[in-house]
């Protein structure tokens, strides 16, 4: 069982893979596994493999001389994709304060929505949310799980400079930017951690598949975590899911 999934040339030395165009799960899940089956399989021939909502650019270290080959065995290892390991995956508890002076436009979608601010909060942190991909910056979280009455359109005008750590909504999502930037997300708290440290071996906590659960905290608490952070004595709190 299986997904019908179209596969074309990208360029001399990559082909992409889609899945049906949707935001799910299922999809995500499936896209993960053959990812991991052509990891485990392909040996150097794939230089790197980048994952997003519903595909696969599968780039190759030299060029693809016959593409209907390639796309032949290609299909041959998504036929296989079940027989690799089961994929491990984490729950990361991140901090994030939603007090006023960060939650910039609380007040905007408590009107729209007519939830009061207490509302917005407990729906925004109740949630598991789903790590789809990472993008837009180095560590930017894509999650899905959003509860529905929270939905909300980005904005028309972005902020040209929005803080680092702050904890945004965009249409059916909801992120952190991991760094100072532009951006057109509703800001409605911030998270005092660092979501991409480019020292460090894996630079990003998460991976596509991941899981996240927001924990409200108060500004005091909020400081608290920023002063262990530089301290370098701040462990971020998680748990394994055997998928």
């Amino acid at each position: 069982m299986g997904f019908e999934l179209t596969y074309r040339r990208f360029s001399e030395r990559s082909i992409l893979v889609e899945w049906p165009q949707e935001i799910d799960e299922y999809i995500l899940k499936d896209v993960l596994l053959f990812k991991n089956s052509l990891l485990s399989f392909n040996g150097k021939l794939i230089l790197q493999i980048n994952s997003a909502y519903n595909s696969l650019l599968i780039i190759y270290g030299i060029t693809i001389d016959n593409v209907n080959d390639e796309i032949l065995t290609l299909k041959a290892h998504y036929l296989e994709r079940n027989i690799v390991k089961k994929m491990t995956t984490k729950l990361f508890k991140i901090p994030v304060c939603y007090d006023e002076e960060f939650g910039l436009d609380l007040i905007e979608i408590s009107e729209a929505k007519q939830l009061s601010i207490p509302e917005i909060i407990q729906r925004h942190s109740k949630p598991i949310y789903t790590v789809f991909f990472i993008g837009f910056l180095p560590g930017f979280l894509y999650l899905g799980g959003l509860d529905e009455h929270l939905h909300f359109p980005r904005k028309k005008s972005p902020r040209l400079d929005v803080k680092k750590g702050a904890v945004a909504i965009g249409g059916e999502q909801t992120g952190i930017y991991p760094n100072a930037s532009p951006g057109g997300w509703n800001i409605i708290g911030n998270s005092p951690i660092d979501l991409f440290l480019p020292h460090k071996k894996e630079p990003c906590f998460a991976k596509a598949g991941d899981k996240i659960q927001f924990v409200p905290i108060s500004k005091l608490e909020y400081d608290d975590v920023v002063f262990q952070m530089k301290q370098g004595s701040y462990n971020l709190e998680s748990d394994v899911i055997d998928d």
